[in-house]
């Protein structure tokens, strides 16, 4: 009996081992308990895998630097003023995103979104409707994109040279709308108050309350998704701990730019309108990358081409697609260039789109493609904000703050180079 039942008792014995290694694994990233998970992440700190975290640390340091020479770098005014003037960077930056994440470039996104601006105000003093002349804007982004994409994906040719060609001519052709030194003032009230109005004071508990709920409704979705075909979940107190650290921060922020930040008789108080338009771009632009097809296999073709094409992935098709996504947030990136001018002229999008490469990187997002994330992007969208806003406080020369975002930009790459060679990463040959 005793050898019958033996190896019984010893294969149970080792299932139920194998069931508890499979409940406390940590090789998805997704079990263990919160203690497993802290463990976990400092581990792959250890083995190079920084994410965001120098940049937030370099967010951290610029604010406490910056707030120590100005005393206003942290007043109201100043830090309602950041978030408007890096919603242009923010937009590039995500744009940008998709095509980096694949090893490429886009040098022609800034100068794409000036040609869409140039077409936006000629057929506004053809007598379109905003509108319409808006949705033709983002149609010359879908088509630009779309020759791009297929230049470099079917025909092979580098995006570098390709999108250095649209740069160079783009140029040209919007002098030829627009006229050499041309400056076209934008008389439309909604295309306006995207950058210059702000919502009403309960808009923004309402935006932050709303985001909260959404973010908690998919945290809870996607826990039952993997429950369903049996994969375990993440504790559920981790969920809690982000949310409550999020809503905490948006309380934070909305408490402030709730307050008045009026020099003069008329208040100015309130979220600015550009703030949750750019809050669902950015939500869809994680649920692409995150939660579809698309976004999975983005990060392959990016991370290994030849074995996402072996696989069975549109490799030509993904890469197509990415740059059209890439030109449309462009496009709107443009849109908030114009509303916080008021004007469209023939120079706008030139240099631009350096400083979109440049938060993408500082961020977190590899140049070798495969890694990165849009909140990436935003942080560093914020840093390279952070520098130009603080140099501008101190008085300091635009020379200064080119050599300081070179800096940054530069250590940034190092990071990332070095963190790859310690984690055992190579890049694309």
């Amino acid at each position: 009996m005793s050898l019958v039942t033996s190896p019984v008792l010893r294969l149970r014995k080792v299932t139920n081992i194998v069931a508890e290694q499979q409940v406390t694994s940590l090789a998805s990233g997704h079990e263990g308990t919160v203690r497993d998970q802290t463990r976990a992440y400092l581990l792959r700190l250890k083995d190079g895998e920084m994410g965001s975290v120098p940049a937030i640390g370099a967010t951290i340091v610029l604010a406490l630097v910056f707030q120590s020479l100005s005393p206003y770098f942290f007043t109201n005014i100043n830090f309602a003023n950041m978030f408007v003037q890096a919603a242009e960077l923010t937009m590039l930056a995500a744009a940008l995103v998709f095509v980096i994440l694949l090893a490429e470039i886009d040098l022609a996104a800034g100068v794409t979104a000036g040609v869409a601006m140039a077409v936006f105000i000629r057929l506004l003093q053809a007598g379109w409707g905003w509108i319409p002349a808006l949705g033709a804007s983002f149609a010359v982004g879908i088509v630009v994109g779309f020759i791009i994409g297929y230049v470099v994906a079917k025909i092979g040719v580098p995006s570098f040279v390709v999108t250095l060609a649209f740069f160079l001519g783009f140029q040209g052709l919007q002098l030829l709308l627009l006229g050499e030194g041309g400056v076209y003032r934008i008389e439309v009230p909604e295309v306006i108050a995207v950058m210059n109005s702000n919502m009403p004071a309960w808009g923004g508990w309402a935006m932050l309350f709303i985001s909260l709920a959404i973010s908690l409704l998919i945290s809870i979705w996607d826990r039952a998704r993997r429950s369903s075909v049996g994969l375990v979940n993440k504790p559920f107190s981790i969920i809690v701990m982000k949310l409550g650290a999020v809503g905490a921060l948006g309380a934070i922020a909305i408490n402030i730019m709730n307050q008045n930040r009026s020099q003069g008789t008329i208040p100015i108080q309130g979220v600015p309108i550009v703030v949750p338009i750019v809050l669902i771009v950015l939500a869809i632009c994680t649920l692409i990358l995150d939660r579809t097809k698309f976004g999975r296999h983005l990060y392959a073709v990016g991370g290994n081409p030849e074995a996402a094409r072996r696989a069975g992935i549109k490799v030509v098709s993904i890469r197509v697609w990415a740059f059209i996504i890439c030109s449309i947030l462009a496009v709107i990136s443009g849109l908030f260039h114009a509303s916080r001018l008021q004007s469209v002229d023939g120079s706008a999008g030139k240099t631009i789109v350096l400083s979109g490469v440049a938060a993408a990187v500082v961020g977190g997002v590899s140049l070798f493609g495969g890694r990165g994330r849009i909140s990436h992007a935003v942080i560093g969208a914020f840093v390279i904000t952070m520098i130009d806003n603080g140099l501008g406080l101190l008085q300091m020369p635009a020379g200064v703050n080119y050599l300081v975002q070179g800096g940054v930009l530069l250590l940034a790459a190092t990071i990332d180079a070095l963190a790859r060679r310690r984690g055992g990463v190579v890049g694309r040959n």
